[in-house]
């Protein structure tokens, strides 16, 4: 990274300049996190504004979590060829842009457009602020500047809720996105100021040979399924009975899976995804997210027509969960390299399962403190297992294919909030499309809920784990 100042540091960075792009680095880190914790609270707030159904008031939420999750292995793979510091600004503005639409949006249609380029842009930040510490940090020090950056996203989800309620409760919805905005232009800023130009890196003619088909097939592939699950706010069609989205879901499915099998550089490495532990991993963390993902829906709209709770109320049950989760983290990732990464996945997987199962249950006269715990629970669940799967997937991956499968592992895990978010919308509204009443329509769809995590719980059973360097000598 030629211009860049001093040899202390992994590829001739400073040990000064390595902690400024580390910190420029938080900036960004923080940005899908406080969008993400402070538009659930908004979510009841907007569904009433625009007076719009269940199912409409989740692709306010899938619409940004779609675009985030399909570009991810799309900006890793371009990094490689156009460097992350350039990529990492075009993302920050992309989702600036995206947040200045989604705050001034007049109707639901420029809503979801915005949110939708808000994911664009946030899509990166992840796989590019990693492949930025990866390449300035040595081995040695680059574990623990890692956890340092992964800590802000925690931290922010947790004091996002209760900024988000208070902004709401005295100027609306649109103030839930006031402060991501402001945000997203601080961490332009600053990204470009502190992280160095010879970081942007550029290989000739890479461009050109980017699968572009890939990219294109993927995006539509993910994009028709998730339309036919929940079609009837894209074609008017009752969920999974539009035959003709069905129909290009498949064809889109085959077409990507022919196209990645006959390229030598392919977007998606199929290698990896038959590979028993990574595949069967990639379920497991897929089914957390969907857990999360249903949970970060239905829990604010659940306090909003059962509890009949105010937005501010609602920012305040909204740490719980993140709270939880970020107590525990470490130490699930101590367990897993006590126990095994099966162990505290299990217990992750299950602890989700019940808590989905005890809000099934939640008589009507119920008060929060039940909830508080399920909330909590479920932090501690999530939170638990999140070291241990990243720890496992990975353990098997070849060090030549080991960015392509990290960016498959994180799209492939983030699609499972995405079904779960649009899932729940889907299964709520046909509830209250039935006639049934608020609470038995939330306790209907947890319980469905709690039955397709136990899908998840079973597979954990069969992870194993890696073999150690004296097992492969042996």
């Amino acid at each position: 990274m030629g211009d860049r100042e001093g040899t202390d540091e992994g590829d001739g960075v400073t040990d000064a300049a390595a902690r400024r792009v580390l910190i420029s680095l938080m900036f960004p880190s923080m940005l899908m996190p406080l969008t993400s914790s402070m538009s659930r609270v908004a979510l009841p707030v907007i569904r009433d504004h625009f007076a719009i159904r269940a199912d409409e008031t989740a692709w306010v939420a899938t619409a940004f979590m779609l675009a985030f999750t399909v570009l991810m292995p799309v900006y890793g793979r371009l990094s490689d060829g156009l460097g992350p510091r350039r990529l990492l600004l075009i993302g920050v503005a992309l989702f600036s842009a995206g947040t200045a639409v989604t705050a001034l949006a007049p109707n639901l249609p420029w809503l979801v457009a915005g949110r939708a380029i808000q994911g664009m842009g946030a899509g990166g930040i992840m796989p590019l602020g990693m492949a930025l510490i990866s390449a300035i940090f040595a081995p040695e020090k680059r574990g623990r500047a890692l956890g340092v950056w992964s800590s802000v996203g925690p931290t922010t989800a947790f004091v996002g809720p209760v900024l988000a309620g208070v902004l709401i409760a005295a100027w609306g919805w649109r103030a839930a996105f006031a402060l991501p905005l402001a945000a997203g232009v601080v961490a332009f800023v600053v990204v470009r100021a502190a992280i160095p130009h010879g970081t942007n890196g550029r290989t000739p003619g890479f461009l050109k040979s980017f699968d572009w088909p890939g990219a294109a097939l993927l995006a539509g592939a993910v994009s028709a399924w998730l339309f036919y699950l929940s079609s009837r706010p894209v074609t008017g069609v009752a969920p999974m009975r539009d035959w003709r989205l069905l129909g290009a879901a498949i064809a889109l499915s085959a077409g990507l899976l022919w196209h990645q099998s006959h390229r030598p550089s392919p977007l998606i490495s199929l290698t990896a995804v038959r590979e028993r532990t990574f595949g069967l991993t990639s379920f497991c963390a897929a089914m957390r997210m969907f857990a999360m993902g249903g949970m970060s829906f239905l829990v604010p709209l659940y306090l909003t027509d059962v509890h009949d709770l105010p937005v501010t109320r609602i920012g305040l049950m909204a740490m719980v969960n993140p709270g939880s989760m970020a107590l525990i983290v470490r130490f699930g990732g101590r367990l897993a390299d006590r126990l095994g990464s099966r162990v505290p996945v299990v217990v992750g997987l299950s602890v989700q399962a019940g808590v989905m199962l005890g809000f099934s249950r939640m008589p009507d006269t119920a008060t929060l403190w039940p909830t508080v715990g399920l909330l909590a629970s479920h932090g501690l669940g999530a939170g638990l297992m999140l070291a241990a799967l990243h720890r496992i997937a990975m353990g098997r991956i070849p060090a030549d294919r080991m960015g392509s499968a990290a960016g498959l592992y994180s799209m492939l895990r983030f699609i499972g909030a995405v079904v779960g978010t649009a899932l729940a919308g889907m299964l709520l509204q046909t509830q209250f499309d039935a006639g049934a009443a608020p609470a038995v329509a939330y306790r209907a769809v947890f319980l469905l809920f709690a039955l397709i995590s136990l899908g998840g719980v079973a597979a954990a059973f069969g992870l194993t784990e890696p073999p150690t360097e004296v097992d492969a000598r042996a």
